[in-house]
């Protein structure tokens, strides 16, 4: 994996970002790769934020994966700050290769640089393989997770 680099997301990114969110079956019923608008405001809200860090995993010039680390400063646990991954995606081609596991990697060395205490992560609970996945990288599942949408 000598070959890979991860860094920050450019407007550039977007395209093969979404077309990853979207290649999945929850992804397919709530993104829009026809319309990248959204995508690219969002991305600048994004980069205008120092705790967000939207990334993609490039090998030989193409985006094989993504994710989204935010740093959260709180006032639980005694003042400390946690991380939250999002948005994780390996592109089809490249599941199985160890990649994940890669991103995962860079997520927490960040988070550790970042001086935080908790790194976190909620995973829908139809994404099974995905749990086992997080499992491995020393995850526990700990909490239920609610969501409201708006």
């Amino acid at each position: 994996m000598g070959d890979l680099e991860i860094r920050s997301a450019t407007a550039e990114d977007v395209p093969a970002i979404v077309g990853m969110l979207a290649d999945d079956p929850l992804g397919a019923q709530r993104e829009s790769p026809d319309d990248l608008t959204p995508y690219l405001t969002a991305l600048a809200r994004l980069t205008a934020d120092p705790n967000q860090h939207l990334v993609v995993a490039v090998r030989k010039g193409r985006v094989v994966g993504t994710l989204q680390l935010t740093i959260v400063p709180g006032l639980s646990r005694k003042g400390a700050t946690r991380s939250i991954i999002e948005g994780v995606r390996v592109h089809a081609a490249e599941r199985g290769s160890g990649l994940g596991g890669r991103l995962i990697e860079w997520a927490i060395d960040t988070s550790r640089r970042e001086n935080c205490q908790l790194v976190q992560l909620t995973s829908d609970v139809t994404r099974t393989d995905a749990h086992r996945f997080y499992e491995r990288l020393g995850f526990t599942p700990s909490h239920v997770g609610f969501k409201l949408q708006l």
